[in-house]
């Protein structure tokens, strides 16, 4: 149905609630799956209330034509976001690892530095892909799944997975040799 505010009106709580109810949350569902199927380490808690919130501004600020669109793109961004942004740590301090976790003595502050700065570049390299390229190549290089189930969750053929994966590599090779840096 779409959105029923305009930008220019404040909107009346009751008259967002039952678009909220009616237009918005009929399809949680089926969002939820959408999440745990493309998204299994983000949690789909965390996603979906953020999409809300969003999806409840955007709406007051008239700028919804499809509930159901826009509460998917806007959840598919977020988790998005989140995945990369995703920080690992352990509650365990250095001093307890076995020696075989810690970082070669040999390394020098500059090339942590530079193992860094690579990292930041081939980061740069994949968010600059176009979408789906992005996000085969996300699944298969970060979450390490196989191109065939990675085709059957984005219900694509096998062969499509396998010439994304390919131009995203190359993609990614020509941006970093662009900037200087070897792949």
């Amino acid at each position: 149905m779409g959105s029923i505010f305009s930008a220019s009106e404040p909107v009346p709580a009751p008259e967002q609630s039952r678009w909220l109810s009616e237009e918005v949350r009929p399809h949680e569902p089926a969002l939820r799956h959408y999440l745990q199927a493309h998204f299994p380490s983000v949690e789909t808690d965390d996603v979906v209330q953020e999409s809300y919130l969003k999806l409840l501004r955007a709406g007051a600020a008239g700028r919804v034509a499809s509930a159901r669109s826009y509460f998917f793109t806007i959840a598919r961004n977020t988790a998005l976001t989140l995945f990369r942004r995703r920080k690992f740590y352990s509650d365990v301090p250095l001093s307890d690892l076995p020696e075989w976790n810690l970082l070669a003595s040999e390394r020098n502050a500059a090339e942590l530095a530079d193992l860094r700065q690579r990292f930041e570049l081939a980061v740069e390299a994949v968010d600059q892909l176009p979408g789906r390229c992005r996000e085969i190549l996300q699944l298969a290089l970060l979450q390490r799944i196989a191109p065939a189930e990675i085709a059957r969750r984005l219900e694509l053929s096998e062969n499509t997975v396998y010439v994304q994966i390919a131009r995203g590599m190359k993609r990614c090779r020509d941006y970093l040799k662009e900037r200087g840096a070897q792949p």
